[in-house]
């Protein structure tokens, strides 16, 4: 683990790197975020790998400016997990069933619901409202963003039903705000740049300036979208494990629902932490941190760190590239690597293969002083884009 004050090249502004393992290119553009004058600290999670702009896994306090491309395109994408009052041991036989009958009840990739009952029947009146208006703002389509609500997605996302310790089954999502949420990053990136196309760049506004003031109220929006996103996806889970068992499953408790983002950035102490890839870590807030297909999820309880700006990682970290997995990896090791988990294992999914992401386990290590697991889930369905 490092700690690293750089005087001399980064006039006196504190950062933490909490792992010795991070690729050159995520350091050199970790390092080229910390250089503005603007920036107050800086920390770099243990999963930490290139981005564009800042690396996904790095969290970094500004005064007075927020800057689009530190939050990134999938704004508001993170992780929603609740545990349900069922033993694994129900599923063995319906296992395949049930996965099937998520891909029936949930689009993913680029596909969308056929109608708008689920955005008109669950948000609120003033949410629709909001995203009508973020739309005509942002030149996004309000009939994608509907239809898209309680969506998938691709890449990383994933839908998973699993078991911790105790044999109790859990509910666990991770996706975002959609294409609602690019178009929202791509305006404001465009805009921050001065440019018509979204560059890539340490781009800010000030946060007392109408555009300043749109693009936090635009992203705010968005937060609320990806949320409304993953819990719509929660119960459609739940109602394709009802489908089948043929008894009442629910939530043990609605209220311990686990919601925390990755892709944000919010006001703290009069500064504005912008999280990309870093998940909120206050002290006593529960959080998701993923590992891959084959290692699951844990349930974390943040230490509030203030060394990490009050983060920790939002996942294992990728080795490869996807373009690179599918290039490398085996599929054949693939599939013997996923062996007794229901998932979609093939040369689509290649580059979503454990071997194409960090040590888990190693990550979680190098986090110690961020975090305290609270609950390894095992999967034993897994859903992808």
């Amino acid at each position: 683990m490092w700690k690293t004050h750089n005087k001399e090249v980064y006039g006196m502004k504190p950062y933490k790197i909490y792992s010795d393992d991070i690729d050159p290119v995520a350091l050199d553009q970790f390092f080229s975020a910390m250089k503005q004058d603007f920036v107050v600290q800086g920390a770099l999670m243990p999963d930490a790998h290139a981005g564009y702009s800042l690396p996904i896994g790095g969290v970094v306090a500004t005064k007075d400016v927020i800057v689009p491309a530190w939050v990134g395109y999938d704004i508001g994408c993170g992780m929603c997990a609740n545990k349900l009052n069922i033993k694994v041991s129900s599923l063995d036989e319906v296992r395949d069933i049930i996965f099937n009958e998520i891909y029936n009840l949930v689009p993913v990739g680029r596909n969308a619901h056929s109608n708008d009952y689920l955005f008109d029947n669950i948000t609120t009146p003033s949410f629709r409202k909001d995203v009508k208006d973020v739309c005509d703002r942002v030149g996004e389509s309000y009939e994608d963003a509907k239809a898209k609500l309680g969506t998938l997605g691709s890449g990383n996302h994933f839908i998973e039903i699993g078991a911790d310790e105790n044999n109790d089954v859990w509910i666990v999502v991770h996706s975002g705000s959609r294409h609602f949420g690019h178009s929202i990053a791509s305006h404001y990136m465009k805009l921050a740049s001065g440019t018509n196309k979204a560059k890539e760049g340490h781009y800010g506004f000030d946060v007392n300036s109408e555009d300043g003031k749109a693009y936090i109220h635009d992203m705010n929006v968005a937060l609320e979208y990806a949320l409304y996103n993953r819990k719509i996806m929660l119960y459609l889970v739940i109602d394709a494990i009802k489908m089948y068992l043929g008894y009442d499953v629910a939530f043990v408790n609605e209220n311990d629902l686990i919601n925390r983002n990755h892709n944000h950035a919010e006001e703290r102490d009069g500064l504005w932490i912008h999280r990309k890839g870093a998940t909120h870590a206050e002290n006593g807030m529960m959080g998701v941190i993923p590992g891959n297909m084959r290692d699951g999820s844990y349930i974390v309880r943040g230490k509030g760190n203030p060394d990490s700006l009050y983060s920790s990682s939002h996942g294992a970290g990728r080795i490869l590239g996807r373009r690179k997995a599918k290039e490398q990896l085996d599929v054949n090791i693939f599939e013997l690597m996923m062996s007794g988990i229901v998932a979609k294992v093939d040369k689509n999914t290649l580059d979503e293969s454990p071997m194409a992401y960090k040590d888990i386990s190693k990550v979680m290590e190098n986090q110690e002083d961020l975090v305290d697991i609270v609950v390894h889930i095992r999967p034993v369905i897994n859903i992808k884009g």
